[in-house]
C-alpha cells in the first residue's frame, strides 16, 4: 500500500486522475444496480436482463474502433472530458424516465451511455503511461484497477442499500454528478508538451484522417506482437462466460438467493472485494516475477476462477456463495493487473488507442453473445446449470494461453528501435 501511497503523493496528474475514477465509478454502480433492480422488479424476466445488458454492450462494440482511432489522432484528455460531459446530462434522462413507467426508456438511454463510455474508458488506459513514467507505470495501473474494484465493493453495497432507502432518483443523481465531477478532473491533468496527442510517424498521418485504414494498421499491429494479441484472445476467452455472469448476478440475488437489491448489492460488493484483494497480491507479483512466472500465473489464476464460479452457482448457503464469488474474482484480478501492466509496457503509443479499445471491443462483442445466449437458456435451463457452464466457458481462458505459452507462443515483445531511442534519451536526461 506504500506504493500507491508513493504514487499519489508524488504525482499531481495521477492523483487527479484516480479522484475522478473514484467518483465516478461509484456512480456507475449506482446505475448499475438501479437499473437491473427496477428490470426485475418491474418484469421478472432473465430475458429483459439480458436485453439490458445487450443494449449496452452493442453500442460499446459500435463507438469501440472509432473511439480508437481518434484517441490517436486527437488530443486524449479532451475526449475524455467530452465523454465525461455527455454523459452526465445522458444519465439525467434516467430520472425523467422513471415517470414513463415503460421499460423501454432504460434501453435507449443504457445504450447512449454506453456509446460514450469507449472514448473515456480506452482513454484512461491510453494517456496512463504519459501521466506515470516507467518506475510509477506498474503501479499505477495496479492502482488504478484495484480503485476500479474497491469501487465495484464499496459502491456496489452502498448502491443496493441506498436504492432500497431513499429510491431510484437519488441513484441517477448521484450518476450524473460523478460524471461532472470527473471531467473537471481530468480538465486539471497537465503536460510539458502541452497536450496529451499520440506523435504521428510521419507529416501525411496527422493531415489525413482514414479511420478504417488506421483502425486496420491498429490491428495489423496486433496481430504481428503475439503477445498483444494473446492477451486479446485471453479477454475473449473470458467473456464468453463473464457476459453469462453479468446477467447470473442479477438473476442469482433476485430468483435464486430472494435477496432483492440489497443482496444485489452484496454480491456485487463481495465481487469488488474480491477483486480488490486480487490487484493488490497482482501488484506485488507484478514487482517480484519475472516474465515466464508471469505466464504461468496467469494460467493458474483463470483455472481457480472458473472453478471457484462454478462452485458459487451450486452453493445452498448465501455466505459460502459469496466466498467463492469473492475467490473467483480475486483469481482474475491477479491476472488482469499482470496482463495490462504488460500491454502498458509494450505497447506503442502512436498504437495505444487502437490496442486497448479493440481489446475492449473483442470483449464486449463476446460479452454480448454470452448475455443473449444465457438469457436465452435462461428460458429453459435452471440458473444454477447455467452458471456452472459460465464458470467452464470462463476457465477456457486457461487452456489456451497454457497451450499458447508451452508451445512457445508467447515471446516477450522486443522493443523496436525507436522505443529504445527513446529509452537511451531518458536515461541520457536522468
Amino acid at each position: 500500500m506504500s506504493d500507491f501511497a508513493r504514487l499519489l503523493s508524488r504525482n499531481r496528474n495521477y492523483r487527479y486522475t484516480w479522484m475522478g475514477q473514484i467518483v465516478s465509478e461509484a456512480g456507475d454502480h449506482f446505475n448499475n444496480v438501479a437499473v437491473l433492480s427496477l428490470a426485475i422488479e418491474k418484469t421478472h424476466s432473465g430475458a429483459v436482463i439480458a436485453a439490458l445488458m445487450l443494449s449496452r454492450a452493442i453500442p460499446a462494440v459500435v463507438a469501440g474502433p472509432l473511439a480508437g482511432v481518434l484517441l490517436d489522432r486527437f488530443d486524449r484528455r479532451r475526449i475524455m472530458i467530452s465523454s465525461d460531459l455527455i454523459r452526465g446530462v445522458i444519465a439525467i434522462g434516467f430520472i425523467v424516465a422513471l415517470g414513463l413507467k415503460q421499460i423501454w426508456p432504460l434501453y435507449a438511454l443504457s445504450a447512449l451511455l454506453m456509446l460514450a463510455s469507449p472514448f473515456f474508458t480506452s482513454g484512461r488506459s491510453a494517456i496512463l503511461p504519459s501521466i506515470a513514467n516507467d518506475e510509477e507505470l506498474h503501479t499505477a495501473n495496479s492502482l488504478t484497477q484495484t480503485t476500479g474494484w474497491m469501487t465495484l465493493a464499496l459502491g456496489a453495497f452502498i448502491a443496493g442499500a441506498a436504492v432500497a432507502k431513499f429510491g431510484y432518483p437519488f441513484a441517477f443523481l448521484l450518476n450524473s454528478l460523478s460524471f461532472f465531477f470527473s471531467a473537471f478532473c481530468i480538465g486539471k491533468l497537465r503536460s510539458i508538451d502541452g497536450h496529451f496527442r499520440a506523435e504521428a510517424r510521419c507529416a501525411n498521418e496527422a493531415r489525413y484522417a482514414r479511420p478504417w485504414y488506421e483502425y486496420g494498421a491498429g490491428l495489423s499491429y496486433m496481430v504481428k506482437t503475439p503477445l498483444i494479441l494473446g492477451i486479446g484472445l485471453i479477454a475473449v476467452g473470458w467473456a464468453s462466460g463473464g457476459g453469462a455472469a453479468q446477467v447470473l448476478f442479477t438473476l442469482f440475488s433476485e430468483l435464486v438467493f430472494k435477496r432483492g437489491a440489497q443482496g444485489l448489492g452484496q454480491l456485487w460488493g463481495t465481487a469488488g472485494i474480491g477483486l480488490l484483494i486480487g490487484g493488490i497480491l497482482g501488484n506485488y507479483l507484478g514487482k517480484h516475477i519475472r516474465f515466464g512466472a508471469y505466464k504461468k500465473t496467469v494460467f493458474f489464476c483463470y483455472l481457480l476462477h472458473g472453478g471457484s464460479y462454478v462452485v458459487f452457482s451450486q452453493m445452498r448457503h448465501w455466505g459460502w456463495a459469496l466466498f467463492f464469488m469473492g475467490l473467483s474474482r480475486a483469481s482474475v484480478a491477479v491476472s488482469s493487473v499482470l496482463n495490462w501492466s504488460n500491454l502498458l509496457k509494450h505497447v506503442e503509443d502512436r498504437f495505444r488507442g487502437r490496442v486497448f479499445s479493440t481489446i475492449e471491443t473483442m470483449n464486449w462483442s463476446t460479452m454480448m453473445l454470452s448475455m443473449l445466449a444465457a438469457g436465452s437458456a435462461s428460458q429453459y435451463f435452471t440458473i444454477r446449470a447455467i452458471g456452472a457452464a459460465s464458470g467452464l466457458l470462463s476457465s477456457s481462458t486457461a487452456i489456451f494461453w497454457g497451450w499458447a505459452n508451452w508451445t512457445g507462443r508467447l515471446p516477450e515483445p522486443v522493443p523496436t528501435e525507436e522505443e529504445a531511442e527513446e529509452d537511451d534519451l531518458v536515461l541520457l536526461s536522468a
